[in-house]
């Protein structure tokens, strides 16, 4: 497994080994044993999965607060999506920073985004699936949401002429400046 890093400290792009043959291939998608040897013990307790129907399908930019803050490991079954992922640790040098990172079907890869940071994706491709672990499970008492088009974060959605396709919850979030965030960057 390739393992690299983003510029946001602990938001990591894993792509797996993929073994081709004339009927598809094969990857373990995620090996205890083998994140464990580079520093990373994760105890993922659920796993989601979501499908969108249409290109430019925007969900996020989304939180889950402590005592159930979650860890999340993203990666795409079906169709391709940008994921995004926003530092919300108060007090961080990289507070309100975002990166972002292209998950396909046909790249393999994945991104490790830990707790303490907004997650969200918009999808590229029609019938879009993403699937993702979760460190902790759903708690909708501590579920929150930053909007996705806040300015003050300035993400780059890549949209184009594309408007993108929204819950009600996304986009009536509010902005990160009207927030105070659950997270700290000291723990």
């Amino acid at each position: 497994m390739e393992i690299t890093e983003t510029a946001l400290p602990g938001v990591l792009v894993l792509t797996p080994r993929r073994f081709d043959d004339a009927r598809g291939f094969f990857c373990e998608s995620w090996n205890r044993r083998t994140l464990a040897e580079v520093g990373i013990e994760i105890d993922f307790v659920q796993d989601n999965h979501s499908l969108s129907r249409d290109i430019g399908t925007l969900r996020g930019l989304h939180y889950q607060s402590p005592p159930h803050a979650q860890a999340k490991l993203v990666r795409c079954g079906r169709g391709s999506l940008l994921d995004v992922a926003v530092d919300f640790r108060r007090d961080s040098p990289t507070f309100g920073r975002w990166v972002a990172e292209e998950l396909s079907y046909d790249n393999g890869r994945q991104m490790l985004i830990p707790a303490g940071f907004l997650h969200g994706f918009v999808t590229r491709e029609a019938e879009t699936e993403v699937i993702y672990k979760c460190s902790d499970y759903y708690a909708p008492e501590c579920d929150g949401a930053i909007r996705f088009n806040d300015p003050d974060i300035g993400i780059d959605w890549d949209l184009g002429d594309t408007v993108p396709i929204l819950s009600d919850k996304d986009s009536t979030a509010p902005r990160l400046r009207d927030v105070i965030s659950p997270f700290s960057h000291d723990g």
